[in-house]
């Protein structure tokens, strides 16, 4: 047997449902103009990843794949491979052969970072990640690098600043020489 609602069923309910609607009908609408104004991320935001070098422009990226362990997403790829005399890419033993991230999977969470033990990958400010192509949206290690500053050499090359990967990674090197330019 059916129950007649009651008074309240029948008529409060449904105002009280349109509450939220009323109250904020009369409100001032906020309008962001996106792509015309970009406002400042806060500054602990995490957006695209960045690989970093060392100020002579070695990578600080050994290799070690901890990064790609971490990463609950499985969007990190690393194949690590030897350094030799002739060829230096970072200070250590070893350094990122291939390096790449798949933003299709990335839920940008972090954890990458805080796994990798030399602080070669860090995440930037950067926000803007969409793309109308898939194979777009996996960064390879190229893209990733952070930019040679002036001063920097690209790799391959020697350590320039200490004798041994260990003066690299206890910050015991003297900064390059500034590169004088030639002014005509």
């Amino acid at each position: 047997m059916a129950e007649s609602k009651g008074m309240k069923e029948q008529f409060w309910d449904p105002i009280a449902g349109f509450g939220v609607t009323f109250r904020t009908m009369f409100k001032k609408v906020v309008t962001e103009q996106y792509p015309f104004e970009k406002l400042p991320t806060a500054p602990r935001f995490h957006g695209r990843h960045q690989l970093n070098r060392w100020p002579d422009g070695l990578e600080k990226c050994i290799g070690c794949e901890l990064c790609a362990w971490a990463c609950p997403a499985d969007a990190i790829y690393v194949e690590g491979a030897s350094n030799t005399e002739d060829e230096r890419f970072s200070p250590g033993e070893r350094y990122g052969r291939v390096y790449q991230i798949n933003y299709l999977r990335c839920i940008l969470c972090g954890l990458c970072i805080e796994a990798c033990p030399t602080r070669a990958l860090t995440m930037t400010n950067e926000y803007e990640l969409a793309d109308d192509n898939r194979a777009d949206l996996i960064y390879e290690k190229s893209d990733l690098l952070a930019p040679l500053l002036p001063g920097m050499e690209q790799p391959p090359h020697p350590m320039r600043l200490g004798d041994d990967e260990g003066a690299y990674y206890r910050g015991q090197y003297a900064a390059p020489a500034p590169t004088e330019e030639i002014v005509p």
